[in-house]
């Protein structure tokens, strides 16, 4: 995401992106790419009828790593790409958005299985809440960001597209891979949709504590968000279409 957001930034639109705004449309989008999905893959995994096990478990390693890598990732690229950060920012919102949640889950989990309490039927009661939430960020993140993206679909457009090629080209990288080692569709198919997918809170929540919430990063993740849906789903219809196509249905 570094190196495409810096060829489309520093090269191909050059001329049109003041070199300020380019700076934080490429710190937007590291801070996109670095953050690798641990929510909706689950969503992307049932549609494509992949392994729910598989899938627990390569989001559980992704929130490994995160928690350990995430920061000085970020900190790097964008160091490389010239973007001066605050680190206590950083690995505080790491902290904050990731080792937080992570710990309450394992520690209410924990308490329901000493309690003879179903894990189950207790997240199943807050489900509800968690979507209507998930909904909330999104409704509250285009509202503030709504002026912008009415105003400047020119740069939401210019955004949109290093974004596409990134995800686009990491699923295909994924995708032949996968087919290299011969991996089984319920194995491949959420493998490769992980690595395509984004951690898109994590991102912007990073974003607006590292650069504020007007900021050409914020908006960069905020794209992020408005592209990632359609395109998973037309990913998602590509890979049901191919297994399809390979059982002759």
């Amino acid at each position: 995401m570094a190196l495409v957001g810096w060829l489309f930034f520093r090269v191909f639109f050059a001329g049109w992106v003041d070199a300020q705004s380019a700076q934080e449309y490429i710190a937007g989008m590291i801070l996109l790419g670095v953050a690798p999905c641990t929510a909706m893959v689950f969503v992307w995994s049932q549609l494509v009828k992949g392994d729910p096990n598989y899938t627990l478990v390569q989001v559980s390693v992704n929130d490994l790593i995160m928690i350990v890598a995430y920061a000085p990732i970020a900190g790097v690229l964008l160091g490389v790409s010239d973007i001066k950060i605050p680190w206590d920012t950083l690995i505080l919102s790491t902290v904050l958005y990731v080792l937080l949640p992570l710990l309450a889950g394992w520690l209410t989990r924990s308490y329901l299985q000493k309690s003879g309490k179903s894990v189950a039927q207790f997240s199943g009661s807050l489900k509800p809440f968690s979507i209507m939430g998930l909904i909330l960020t999104v409704v509250l993140l285009f509202a503030f960001q709504a002026q912008t993206i009415i105003a400047n679909p020119l740069i939401i457009l210019l955004i949109a597209i290093p974004l596409l090629a990134q995800t686009y080209g990491i699923f295909a990288l994924a995708h032949v891979l996968a087919k290299w080692l011969k991996l089984p569709h319920e194995i491949s198919a959420p493998a490769c949709l992980i690595g395509t997918s984004n951690f898109f809170e994590l991102a912007v929540a990073v974003a607006i504590s590292l650069f504020g919430l007007h900021s050409g990063a914020a908006l960069a993740t905020v794209v992020g968000v408005l592209v990632e849906v359609p395109v998973m789903l037309s990913l998602v219809w590509w890979i049901n279409r191919k297994s399809l196509g390979n059982k002759g249905v």
